[in-house]
């Protein structure tokens, strides 16, 4: 693995509130406080089992690794822990692995859980990439989204980063939210444009069956989203952003310039490899996968007697590893290269279709195509 890209993830399960929309793997402080554990303060034994864990991976890794390319902080919600508390985290990693000179450190953030001074104090201790979470700016939407910031702090947030030093900074949009017209995602759009920001993300909301939106889309409360809907928006997205100078570089991400593009997300769509710290963590080093046990309480006391906190773990076959190059791969606007996708019948398809493109000799997806990925990937998947 010596020659392949390493990043490290570190997940930070804690929030405020929990989004009716969200699946990830999180806990409000209120649910994880007052049992007799390790320490009453969950964030202190969460903590202590990251800096165990941080050991666990020197250890594991061994000598025969690269330097570390790229650090990311996601959630959950990172900033309910303070600039001291995540420069621990960092002053750890770097103390034990060998990172690149110029390492980008990406810290999650939302708008509104701030502390005075905490941004210039993550810049200081060496975040140097900050990701808000946005989603929109109208109020209905972020009601029905369960988000707890107004549309006003979020471009507050752009400039305060901006202050703080921070050269890269990316807002995170969702669109096709059920009751969003057409006009609401514009103003969204427009208002994000408007800040200092240098990458934008935006993503078709997404059903996931265990969460409270769920339960009120299938009893009726609220429409399913509509495709052509959330069609219509990414092609809003791309014509708004280009018109701004972005361009895309993966189907749901845009940067102003090359630098400003998110590494560490480059990392899972290369395939790359990445150690995931925390609770619920994924991991992936050479087609060897494996991910943490979920709840953080049991996730602490395991690393506290010493022992692994991996749950389950997954070898691939090759035909699956080449699956997943062509999914993750095709997403990329610099396309599959082409022992990924030569010139055959399947590519001759979506050639003829309008789906895809050969620039020099790399299959990249059109803008229709863009729309269409998995009918894409399915025609490059089949015999």
């Amino acid at each position: 693995m010596a020659s392949t890209p390493l990043g490290m993830y570190i997940h930070v399960p804690f929030c405020s509130r929990r989004c009716g929309y969200c699946a990830f793997n999180t806990y409000t402080l209120s649910e994880q406080s007052g049992s007799a554990q390790i320490h009453s303060d969950p964030i202190e034994q969460y903590l202590e089992g990251v800096l165990s864990e941080i050991a666990l991976a020197d250890e594991s890794l061994g000598q025969n690794r690269p330097a570390l390319h790229s650090i990311f902080f996601g959630g959950g919600t990172p900033t309910l822990l303070s600039a001291e508390q995540l420069g621990r985290i960092l002053s750890a990693i770097v103390e034990r692995f060998e990172v690149e000179r110029d390492i980008e450190v990406t810290v999650e953030a939302n708008p509104d859980e701030l502390a005075p001074g905490q941004l210039e104090q993550l810049r200081h201790r060496g975040a140097t990439r900050v990701s808000f979470g946005m989603q929109s700016v109208q109020p209905n939407i972020l009601q029905l989204l369960d988000r707890t910031h107004d549309p006003e702090r979020s471009l507050q947030a752009v400039s305060e980063a901006r202050l703080a030093g921070f050269d890269h900074i990316s807002l995170d949009l969702i669109y096709g939210t059920p009751g969003e017209t057409e006009q609401d995602f514009s103003l969204t759009l427009e208002a994000a444009l408007s800040t200092q920001i240098d990458h934008l993300s935006a993503y078709a909301l997404s059903i996931e069956p265990s969460t409270k939106l769920a339960a009120r889309v299938r009893s009726g409360a609220l429409p399913t989203p509509s495709s052509d809907e959330a069609a219509d928006r990414y092609l809003a997205a791309e014509a708004a952003l280009q018109r701004a100078g972005f361009n895309w570089y993966e189907i749901s991400n845009w940067a102003a310039n090359p630098s400003a593009q998110c590494q560490h997300n480059l990392l899972y769509w290369r395939n790359h490899n990445w150690w995931g710290i925390g609770p619920g963590a994924h991991s992936h080093l050479d087609g060897h996968r494996w991910w943490n046990l979920d709840d953080p309480k049991l996730w602490a006391q395991t690393l506290s007697r010493g022992a692994s906190p991996i749950s389950g773990s997954e070898r691939l076959t090759a035909e699956q590893r080449h699956l997943e190059d062509l999914m993750l791969g095709i997403r990329l606007a610099e396309g599959l290269p082409p022992h990924l996708a030569p010139r055959d019948h399947r590519t001759e398809r979506l050639l003829n279709d309008g789906l895809a493109t050969y620039q020099a000799d790399r299959l990249v997806l059109t803008l229709n195509g863009r729309l269409l990925a998995d009918q894409v990937i399915s025609v490059l998947a089949s015999d």
